[in-house]
């Protein structure tokens, strides 16, 4: 009992201080934040945010998370940095969120300025250190002690930075400086906007994902790509390493299933090998089964050692059929120098005969599965683009399964790295959206004939995200399609930045335009469209691409003492008037997506949405997730024909 009181009173200060913080803001750059807040966030604490390691498919045992209080100031972008700071933040919380216990706006003059102390564990010396950051909202520059480690820009990607020179004993100083200008500038932003209403939600700006400290070699695993190949029975696996290797420096990979080793080989770094997975037992949304992984950065004898112009020889032999036998027999000298941990799937997404003659439909692992999805926004009240925790991130992923649904699209957001691992695990299919970015003039409208014009810098910047976003995502099995454009929302040259993702990841699907402006048929996979009738459309029958409904749905119903903003206006498609009526509109248009699905060969749909998210409430659960607006169970059983579309070839 005591220690149930303790943990109540704890969570009673953590809160109080949340408000404080809030209320402690400046009048006129405070940001809204109602009164919402989920059980989750209720329970967050400086000493439980995100605590997960945050990279889970490039795994090493040791790390130092760096989440927590750290001292804050915003400051005009004319100001030198600033002596005193503000307050504390928790990191990593967006400073405009409630459990950042800041709440103030950003504005596109405000650089905002952290700062915190750290100390290397004793045991990692000599050792390199990285400095690691999972995302940072938008232009970021960094100091180690006084001196400039690195910047980056790019709201929703990772990068890190080798910190070793700029260390010294004992407590070491961070500080990082943030600029981000949000709606006002043309970089990819989502639906961000600094005035928020509607369909456009509360800006985010600074650390949103776990920043982090890991010790590796100086030359260490960077990048382990697992691509599997179900026809063929193996998988196709790439290593590259942080820097250029010698002839002595070799990765060992091992392949295991439920812990025994199916397969193992060793190649010279910064290369790739294929590995036979017998018998494999394929990834799907009833069987998500994952295979593990093990990389391990090793030293070998010089293969070439003694042979008549030995140098001649091995340049000769790179990337040859040669190279891998030569480097399969090499002989381990010593202990790995670096250790990775990661996991992969088989599963094959593809195009190919659907149920309806003449019309492509999605194959997974080369059998139709009618992909009954929701449109997922990833925000929340509490914390914004930062869930208070994985558990609640996770939840949102649970009540999908339970309500009958496979798929999910990640709408115009890249979510931390453990949601597509959970993703993983629990079994659903995920459509990731590049961010939508561009100036509000440069929005393509459904009756427009041609695509936006963007300056060279800002295309610069959106295939420079385009390209970090799938490099960051590709090793998540769950993920089988990626989303260009949306209803044209900054649409540029669609069939050209089609082909480039395509040209990177061939193993998925490509969705060159979301709605609205089709301009890419000879590169896109599939012809999507966007239907908010009370009965939804049916996209034209097309002989190369498969037929999906992008968007659909929208029902929404306000539920007492759950709303963003008590007595503002809500936005919705559609008005339900309460659950029997909520429930006869989705079984309306379900019986829409079903009967499409069954006589024209749609083979997926989106329906919009899983949540609330402030003013708009077309969720199926509240913005808090407090309450779910039909039960799971109820939605389970009005979709469950797509489940049976399948087996009735």
């Amino acid at each position: 009992m005591r220690t149930l009181i303790g943990a109540i009173a704890s969570m009673v200060l953590a809160m109080s201080a949340i408000d404080a913080a809030a209320q402690a803001a400046p009048t006129g750059d405070s940001v809204y934040t109602s009164d919402l807040m989920t059980r989750w966030g209720r329970e967050v604490t400086p000493d439980n945010a995100w605590r997960s390691y945050p990279r889970p498919q490039l795994k090493r045992d040791r790390w130092l998370n760096l989440n927590g209080l750290w001292d804050y100031a915003i400051a005009k972008d004319t100001a030198a940095q600033p002596m005193r700071m503000d307050g504390q933040i928790l990191v990593p919380y967006p400073v405009e969120s409630k459990l950042s216990r800041v709440a103030r706006k950003v504005t596109p003059d405000d650089r905002i300025w952290y700062r915190r102390s750290f100390t290397v564990p004793q045991d990692w010396a000599g050792e390199h250190v990285m400095l690691n950051f999972g995302a940072v909202d938008f232009a970021a520059t960094i100091w180690v002690n006084g001196a400039v480690v690195g910047s980056h820009k790019g709201g929703f990607d990772t990068f890190g930075f080798d910190i070793t020179d700029y260390l010294k004993p004992g407590r070491n100083e961070l500080v990082v400086q943030v600029a981000d200008p949000t709606s006002a500038g043309t970089q990819p932003r989502g639906k961000q906007i600094l005035d928020p209403s509607g369909i456009w939600y509360t800006a985010v700006s600074g650390i949103w994902q776990t920043v982090w400290l890991e010790p590796v070699p100086k030359l260490h695993i960077d990048d382990v790509r697992a691509t599997p190949d179900i026809d063929r029975g193996v998988v196709d696996i790439a290593v590259a390493l942080s820097g250029w290797a010698s002839d002595t420096d070799a990765v060992k990979l091992t392949a295991s299933a439920g812990g025994k080793v199916i397969a193992s080989t060793i190649i010279r770094a910064n290369r790739r090998a294929t590995l036979a997975v017998p018998n494999a037992r394929l990834w799907s949304p009833d069987d998500p089964y994952l295979y593990d992984l093990k990389a391990e950065l090793v030293t070998v004898a010089d293969p070439y050692a003694g042979q008549d112009e030995r140098d001649r020889k091995a340049y000769d032999a790179r990337f040859t059929q040669g190279e891998d036998r030569t480097y399969a027999a090499a002989r381990i000298a010593g202990v790995p120098r670096d250790t990775v941990d990661t996991y992969f799937a088989m599963r094959k997404i593809s195009i190919g005969p659907g149920r309806v003659a003449g019309q492509p439909a999605v194959l997974l692992n080369n059998k139709p599965l009618f992909q009954n999805g929701t449109l997922d926004q990833g925000w929340w009240p509490d914390g914004l683009y930062t869930a208070p925790s994985e558990e609640a991130m996770k939840s949102d992923l649970v009540f999908l399964k339970k309500a009958g649904f496979n798929m999910l699209r990640k709408h115009i957001k890249v979510e931390p790295a453990r949601y597509y691992y959970d993703a993983d695990h629990l079994g659903i299919l995920i459509w990731q959206d590049m961010p939508s970015g561009g100036g509000e003039d440069q929005f393509v409208t459904g009756t427009s004939k041609s695509q936006a014009v963007l300056s060279s810098d800002a295309m610069a910047e959106n295939q420079n995200e385009l390209a970090a976003m799938i490099g960051d995502l590709r090793a998540f099995p769950s993920i089988v399609m990626w989303v260009v454009n949306n209803e044209g929302w900054g649409q540029y040259d669609s069939a050209t930045l089609a082909r480039y993702v395509k040209g990177m990841d061939p193993s998925r699907l490509v969705n060159a335009d979301s709605g609205w402006l089709d301009v890419a048929p000879g590169a896109s996979d599939v012809f999507d469209i966007h239907t908010y009738e009370d009965v939804p459309n049916t996209p034209t029958r097309q002989s190369t691409r498969a037929i999906v409904i992008g968007e659909y749905g929208g029902i929404g119903m306000p539920v007492t003492g759950h709303i963003w903003r008590p007595g503002k206006k809500n936005w919705g498609y559609q008005v339900a008037t309460g659950e029997e009526d909520y429930l006869a509109r989705f079984r309306r248009k379900m019986a829409g997506v079903i009967r499409a699905a069954r006589e024209d060969g749609l083979s997926a749909s989106v329906y919009t949405q899983t949540t609330d998210v402030e003013d708009e409430i077309n969720g199926l659960l509240t913005y808090d997730r407090a309450r779910a607006k039909a039960s799971p169970e109820a939605l389970a059983a009005i979709a469950a024909p797509l489940r049976t579309l399948s087996s009735e070839r």
